[in-house]
């Protein structure tokens, strides 16, 4: 049966694309190395940077240029939506270190429209020759079919100032693949999954790449000589607590063969870990624990206390940590942020971003409290009603 396609509108894509997943806890409201919240220059006009960790967005008639193609997905029942939120982010963190925040303004990709982005996320067929998933073969069985192994596809653009304009200066394309395909052998009827390895993913993978590389040199706005970065991010499973992380990525400066391929040694775990030993860093999940438990102990009715961990190698990058509670009253509410920000100084790491996200049973925020990497306190922030 032919996967439906959906367009995911991204609840994240604006603040993902001008943000970056390395600054988990980064608080924007205390001023920065600009003053500016729009700037004028010639003749564009941006969104401003009140950080250097942050790109300038482009604001083009009054409003913020948006991807052509945001959001478009092969659609997936129960997909994990966290996989959304860790691939535009990781995108933009990865495009950092070939694009800095301080010599390129950040643009919605403009380059691939919606309906490119849709074919090639379909499978090949003759009517659909641009397909970059196979075709599909008729089998049924899991180990037989043909699956879905590119799930996502996104075009980030990055610009520079000449003659008083911008001009195209890069061009990042992010590429996710399935870890697990899902699907069914009918319309409505249950849902099967085909497991897919490391190795074949990584090899359709660089096929696709090698491909949406040769058709992208093609287009007359990127040319020969713009740099383009392909960034590959593995999906994590629908059932998965993390969203997937990015694998592996490859510079091309000019033409369409990709050299060589930099592994990124990035993962991204769950707290509390039921296995401490699956946590890169053993010393984390131990300090979490301990900071989860002297929470959970200050109100009898707490839901949960859980956490994303990013990690590069062996060095934590950041944490998400999320608690649930069942508080009813404003001076609950503000009592126990406070406690959290105490317990989060005591014992979760430090010289590392965090966030912490306080909501109620029903999902509504209650309370949000931050840390940059090079603070000690947390930026605290009850949501109370006027």
């Amino acid at each position: 049966m032919k996967k439906k396609l959906l367009v995911l509108t991204s609840l994240f894509a604006s603040t993902a694309m001008l943000g970056a997943c390395g600054n988990l806890g980064k608080a924007t409201s205390g001023g920065g190395a600009s003053q500016a919240v729009t700037s004028k220059k010639k003749g564009y006009q941006t969104t401003g940077q009140n950080d250097t960790d942050y790109y300038q967005g482009i604001i083009k008639d009054g409003r913020y240029l948006t991807n052509k193609a945001r959001g478009v997905g092969v659609y997936q029942n129960s997909d994990n939506m966290l996989n959304l939120k860790s691939f535009e982010a990781g995108l933009t963190n990865l495009s950092k270190e070939q694009f800095p925040t301080k010599s390129y303004v950040f643009r919605e990709g403009q380059i691939l429209s919606k309906d490119t982005v849709e074919n090639w996320l379909d499978r090949k067929t003759k009517d659909n020759p641009d397909g970059l998933n196979p075709e599909d073969n008729g089998k049924k069985e899991a180990d037989k079919r043909n699956p879905i192994y590119v799930q996502q596809i996104e075009e980030q653009d990055y610009m520079q100032e000449k003659d008083g304009k911008l001009s195209l200066a890069g061009v990042t394309i992010g590429i996710g693949m399935n870890q697990k395909d899902y699907y069914q052998k009918e319309e409505y009827g249950a849902t099967y999954t085909t497991d897919i390895s490391t190795e074949k993913m990584k090899e359709e993978g660089q096929k696709a790449a090698a491909t949406i590389l040769a058709r992208l040199r093609q287009k007359s706005e990127i040319g020969n000589d713009t740099p383009i970065l392909i960034c590959m991010f593995k999906q994590a499973p629908n059932d998965s607590l993390v969203g997937g992380s990015f694998y592996a990525y490859a510079l091309s400066k000019n033409g369409t063969s990709i050299s060589s391929w930099t592994d990124t040694d990035i993962k991204s775990v769950v707290l509390p870990a039921t296995d401490s030993s699956s946590v890169p860093n053993e010393n984390d999940a131990t300090s979490f624990s301990a900071f989860m438990n002297k929470t959970q102990s200050f109100f009898p009715n707490l839901a949960g206390v859980t956490a994303q961990a990013q990690y590069k190698g062996k060095e934590l990058q950041g944490m998400h940590v999320n608690i649930t509670t069942q508080f009813y009253s404003m001076t609950e509410i503000t009592s126990f942020t406070q406690f959290v920000s105490q317990m989060a100084r005591t014992y979760l790491p430090s010289g590392v971003p965090v966030d912490i996200t306080i909501k109620g049973s029903d999902g509504t925020v209650q309370a949000f409290l931050s840390r940059d990497s090079g603070q000690n306190s947390y930026y605290t922030h009850v949501f109370n009603s006027y």
